[in-house]
């Protein structure tokens, strides 16, 4: 199967994330069995999930790749946003979950005792290094391809950064200070963080799902094309929705019905080339009509 260049780029953020989720899996097992501190064991079962989510993220974009075919006449591009989906619930959910572990925690009367925080430290650090590489990746990746489902991505592994940060902090302050409750704190506000945004992605997949009209902004810029185009006297029923990281646009022009129909043709071509050069991820249907008199 023959990849576009965009789709090359998604296919190396998810396989990136994919990579990078599995190593620090490995990482956080043995700087949680070195510690026993449960923020590294939060920040474990987190990079845990995102292990499996990424690995479903890369598949969703192999397979949203799949050129249109007798039972998918648009394509499979929808696949990248139930994969969006699916992954805002489990954001939601983990968010929920740590949030109500924090609080619980931060009432709690006992205090949390942990142990050999130098090395946790460390694998924290490291983490850190890691994932901010990998989101420089995937938002340079989501900025030149508009995936949704990178975007997703991208978004828990932010939240991993304030975890794997709120463990730092907290690993710090348990052996400097003597303070074992302050990763509550960072864990209450990473948790709010990862549903704001959970729920921001899950709303823009879901609308592409239901096929809800792209941006104004994006069949603005379309009507301002077309409505300086040599040769076209008009146009009208513009129609655009998003699949995945594809827009799909319909939209009819009116021309004058004298011409050589070669000339129309000519017309349409050129135009759809410019909506294509200013949206490269679109698919483009233009139906010419006469002109009114």
């Amino acid at each position: 199967m023959s990849l576009s260049p965009g789709t090359r780029l998604n296919a190396s953020a998810g396989l990136a994330s994919s990579t990078m989720a599995g190593i620090l899996v490995l990482l956080k097992l043995w700087a949680l069995a070195q510690t026993g501190a449960l923020s590294v064991a939060a920040s474990l079962a987190d990079s845990a999930m995102d292990f499996m989510i990424s690995l479903g993220a890369f598949l969703a974009i192999l397979y949203a790749a799949r050129p249109p075919d007798e039972d998918h006449a648009f394509g499979h591009t929808s696949a990248e946003d139930l994969a969006a989906l699916a992954q805002s619930v489990f954001v939601t959910v983990t968010g929920g979950v740590i949030g109500w572990a924090a609080a619980a925690r931060l009432l709690s009367p006992a205090p949390v005792e942990l142990r050999s925080e130098g090395a946790g430290m460390a694998v924290m650090a490291l983490s850190i290094l890691m994932t901010g590489a990998l989101l420089v990746w995937q938002r340079r990746v989501v900025r030149r391809t508009g995936s949704r489902v990178v975007a997703a991505d991208a978004l828990h592994y932010a939240g991993d950064l304030v975890f794997n940060l709120g463990a730092l902090i907290s690993l710090w302050a348990a052996a400097a200070l003597g303070l074992g409750q302050i990763d509550s704190v960072v864990g209450l506000g990473a948790a709010a963080l990862l549903i704001f945004g959970a729920l921001r992605v899950g709303r823009g997949a879901w609308d592409a799902l239901m096929d809800r009209a792209a941006d104004p902004e994006i069949e603005a810029g379309i009507a301002a094309i077309a409505a300086t185009w040599p040769g076209v006297h008009g146009y009208h029923d513009i129609r655009t929705r998003t699949a995945g990281s594809r827009l799909f646009v319909q939209i009819h022009i009116e021309l004058d019905g004298d011409q050589p129909l070669s000339e129309a043709h000519a017309i349409g071509a050129s135009l759809r080339r410019a909506i294509l050069e200013a949206y490269p991820q679109a698919d483009v249907i233009i139906h010419k009509d006469v002109a009114r008199g």
